[in-house]
């Protein structure tokens, strides 16, 4: 009988979308890094795709799913386990698109995620309470980061020169560069880009800083 009603259980919206994120994660992607992987278009698993502009859910197909475990090397079982929220690769964290984070409402007066917008990837390590990833779109930041790569953001953790860090200004801006320095007055930062002159951001500028633990490479 329990298997009999586990069996006809019906699946959520929800429950095919997160798995989907998980099965990115595992395989070190953000969503639409596995869509461009498994040969589909790179905005198929996007949140944008997921419901429609009149408000009703879109599903993905069996085909793209089918797809998605072909590149990853996953199966249909793994998937499963996946839906049931068997991350297989720990817990998970809140997971945004770079090109979201400047927005009002994605983050705390403390640079936590808040509000809506954010799904979710599964960490490849344990990791602090507080970790966020963030998914790269563009190569504006290459070849330090490409299209399609997650980078996890640990608010907790100890900032040191040399480090890449996250810095989001009162005014909304997010960088991602390299802290050259960091004074009572002042932040000193390296962009990837090593061409482009050092900045120095004033702290009253500065909403938060955050270091980069780890990305998808």
């Amino acid at each position: 009988m329990v298997r009999q009603a586990k069996a006809q259980r019906m699946l959520s919206h929800d429950q095919i979308w997160v798995a989907l994120d998980r099965l990115a994660a595992r395989a070190g992607l953000s969503p639409s890094g596995l869509a461009k992987r498994a040969g589909l278009d790179p905005t198929t698993f996007n949140r944008s795709k997921r419901v429609t502009a009149d408000g009703r859910e879109r599903w993905p197909s069996t085909e793209s799913i089918a797809k998605a475990l072909a590149a990853t090397g996953d199966s249909i079982d793994t998937f499963a386990r996946l839906v049931d929220g068997e991350a297989g690769d720990g817990r998970s964290v809140p997971l945004l698109g770079l090109a979201l984070a400047g927005a009002s409402g994605a983050f705390d007066e403390s640079g936590l995620p808040s509000g809506k917008g954010w799904s979710e990837v599964a960490l490849p390590f344990p990791e602090d309470s507080k970790t966020f990833a963030l998914a790269i779109a563009g190569d504006v930041l290459a070849p330090t980061y490409r299209d399609g790569d997650v980078i996890l953001v640990s608010p907790s953790a100890a900032i040191h020169k040399g480090d890449r860090v996250v810095v989001k200004t009162r005014a909304g801006e997010v960088t991602i560069a390299t802290l050259k320095r960091r004074t009572a007055k002042a932040l000193e930062l390296q962009p990837l880009d090593v061409s482009l002159a050092e900045r120095t951001m004033a702290t009253g500028e500065v909403a938060w800083i955050a270091r980069i633990v780890w990305a998808s490479q």
